[in-house]
């Protein structure tokens, strides 16, 4: 459990937000959300300028533009309910290109879109800049719930495992002539689903058999230096700060 694990997410690299503990990146991505949500939707140069600062984190951490935006697919969903707000909202209504639009609607199709876009965003380069353990390790420092760090680390380290042993399985059935074309070949993937949990549960048996042998008492321990310097919490919240003084602007 001790060792690295690469993740897809993360970019490699050893720039200032690289450098700056995982705790201090954590919160300052949370405060800098509060911020976003906080700001009125009407005021679209504020969120100009969000975009603004976290395309200039993106520049400290010499993490390129294509390997954000590829990372950001996950928000698709968001945007095509967002899309579907227009068409389906009440109130007072506007054309736009032929379409019979609601004007709330558009609003609340902005509001979503601008917002989920600058979070997701801010998501994507804390896990470019964050090993995935660290991430989990700095939440454990902010005092989230021992229990649900000590799970996501488990899911985190065996989700590789798990793949591998789908990817040797599928091979199997390929090899033996399987072809999954239709729906008939059904009752194959459901015995091989069960199969795989099956021999997930007994590995987690092994597994923690095995930890409590080596002395584990529930706990993962840390063999490594958490804390923060006033400096690096200075410079992981200059994000946040940065934003809330464009929250002011937008609200006074």
């Amino acid at each position: 459990m001790g060792a690295g694990h690469h993740h897809d997410l993360y970019f490699p690299g050893g720039s200032p937000v690289h450098r700056l503990p995982a705790h201090c990146k954590l919160l300052a991505v949370a405060a800098f959300a509060v911020v976003v949500v906080a700001t009125p939707r009407a005021e679209f140069w504020a969120f100009a300028c969000f975009a603004a600062l976290l395309a200039g984190v993106a520049a400290l951490a010499r993490i390129p533009p294509g390997f954000v935006l590829r990372r950001m697919a996950i928000e698709v969903p968001f945007v095509v309910f967002a899309f579907l707000i227009p068409v389906i909202g009440l109130g007072e209504r506007v054309t736009v290109l032929g379409l019979s639009l609601s004007v709330p609607g558009l609003w609340a199709a902005w509001n979503i879109l601008a917002k989920a876009t600058l979070g997701v965003a801010a998501s994507v380069l804390l896990a470019a800049t964050t090993p995935p353990r660290m991430i989990l390790l700095g939440a454990r420092r902010l005092r989230v719930p021992a229990l649900l760090v000590e799970i996501a680390m488990f899911m985190l380290r065996y989700l590789d495992v798990i793949v591998d042993e789908m990817r040797r399985m599928r091979i199997a059935r390929e090899s033996r002539g399987f072809e999954a074309r239709s729906f008939r070949r059904f009752p194959v993937l459901a015995r091989a689903a069960g199969a795989l949990f099956i021999r997930s549960y007994e590995r987690g048996e092994r597994v923690h058999l095995a930890m409590l042998s080596r002395g584990y008492e529930g706990q993962i321990p840390i063999f490594r230096d958490l804390s923060a310097s006033a400096g690096q919490w200075a410079a992981a919240l200059a994000l946040p700060a940065a934003a809330g003084a464009v929250l002011l602007g937008a609200v006074l």
